[in-house]
């Protein structure tokens, strides 16, 4: 597999029309604005960027981040702008964080959505930050977001499957949000595997059922999502861990999705959890039990 020559051909993306004008726009702006005035960034549940610039570029940085939806990670502040994104995902993070040892390592995120991790693991110290994302929208929101930032962060508009063939070994490898949308979960697994350095980590986040049998839902569709495969039980989740020859494992949590975490904003375009679930919020509409997930270490 040629990675080089993936990435390459990937970079036609870009000239599809729905994101040819924002990516033109943000290319242009970026030029104009190589000396933004930022006076402060704050990495913390809400990422606030601090600005001294007038009233008519913040006015543009606000078109652009318009431009920019659906905003599905977040949130993020510019000044007064807050983008409100359909995720809270500080709540994860603040799952996760207790049991992360980032400093010095090389650090992957697979499905980094516009970067919003990859941000907070900024505050770690890690020698290297690289993002595989196959979304050219979120790619730009990573190129927005950034432009602020101006982090050493790596974006790669690569998935999982790149992973064995990409040339980097890593430390750590995020994985949210990810297994569910595969259809071949342990051979997803085995290539996470195939990307770690010796004695290294996977941290993983992904949706269960409660029971104690070894199985799994296949559902159709599930939150009306066409791509969601299969959702184990905790057990079967081991097991596929098992079959993947991952050493070890460490339970981090598990955290039933609610409206404090996911809602839809003014920052997205169509519905959001509230819509997924029945009245009560005890299922989904398609009759499954609601989204359960849990939060892993797994150890090579």
């Amino acid at each position: 597999m040629d990675i080089n020559a993936i990435l390459q051909e990937r970079q036609k993306w870009f000239e599809w029309k729905n994101i040819k004008p924002i990516y033109e726009k943000i290319l242009q702006w970026k030029m104009n604005n190589e000396h933004l005035n930022v006076t402060n960034v704050k990495l913390d549940d809400i990422i606030e960027i601090t600005l001294d610039e007038n009233e008519e570029k913040i006015k543009e940085i606000e078109e652009i981040a318009k431009m920019l939806k659906p905003w599905r990670k977040g949130p993020f502040k510019i000044n007064d702008l807050f983008i409100d994104t359909e995720w809270r995902s500080f709540i994860k993070w603040n799952i996760i964080k207790p049991h992360l040892n980032l400093e010095g390592k090389d650090v992957l995120d697979v499905g980094c959505n516009n970067g919003y991790y990859m941000f907070r693991m900024l505050e770690h110290k890690s020698e290297s930050i690289t993002g595989f994302d196959p979304s050219a929208l979120f790619n730009l929101q990573f190129e927005f977001i950034n432009g602020f930032i101006k982090s050493d962060i790596e974006y790669k508009l690569l998935g999982v499957e790149h992973i064995p063939h990409y040339g980097k070994k890593f430390d750590t490898i995020f994985c949210l949000g990810v297994l569910y949308h595969r259809p071949d979960p342990v051979t997803m697994l085995k290539e996470l595997k195939a990307g770690l350095k010796p004695n290294s980590e996977v941290i993983l986040d992904t949706l269960i059922i409660e029971g104690d049998e070894e199985m799994a839902l296949c559902p159709v569709r599930y939150q009306q999502m066409k791509n969601v495969y299969f959702i184990p039980t905790l057990k079967a989740l081991y097991n596929w861990i098992e079959k993947a020859k991952f050493k070890e494992v460490e339970f981090i949590g598990k955290r039933y999705t609610d409206l404090e975490e996911q809602r839809k904003t003014d920052w997205i375009d169509g519905a959001s959890l509230d819509s997924f679930l029945n009245e009560d919020l005890t299922k989904t509409v398609e009759g499954y039990p609601p989204p359960l997930r849990v939060y892993l270490k797994l150890k090579n």
